[in-house]
């Protein structure tokens, strides 16, 4: 069953996603960083090739010819990936195809609405049965 865990306080929801693959890519690991909205996508794509200012982290998109090859893949399509070991969810909703993954990420800001779309994320799974752990970052210096 999918490990599902929330981290919770997020002040810059793409730089902990940015942590979080890197963390991911240094233990081995594939991760699908899930968006469907270009504008973040491109966010993302930037913030893997610009932060830390000496350090890259491998990414393409979903669709890209060489995604089957590339363990950090920002999209929405899991079928890109020949293995599905994390996904870090940055869509309000949760994705369709989270059951694939071994670990599932889910971030949540700080504002109030962000909340509660988290909220509402943490019902869902747990009303299905996944056991779910917490991080909090507030004051953990993200």
């Amino acid at each position: 069953m999918t490990r599902v865990s929330f981290y919770f306080n997020a002040v810059d929801k793409l730089d902990t996603a940015r942590k979080l693959a890197a963390k991911a890519f240094q233990a081995g690991q594939r991760t699908l960083l899930y968006t469907g909205d270009a504008s973040v996508a491109q966010n993302l794509d930037q913030t893997l090739w610009t932060r830390p200012p000496l350090a890259f982290l491998p990414h393409v998109r979903c669709g890209h010819p060489l995604a089957a090859e590339t363990p950090v893949l920002i999209g929405t399509d899991p079928e890109a990936m020949p293995a599905h070991d994390v996904l870090i969810n940055l869509e309000p909703e949760p994705p369709a195809c989270f059951a694939r993954f071994e670990r599932l990420i889910e971030l949540v800001g700080r504002d109030e609405a962000d909340k509660a779309r988290g909220r509402a994320r943490w019902q869902f799974y747990k009303s299905r049965g996944y056991a779910l752990d917490k991080v909090d970052l507030a004051g953990a210096g993200q």
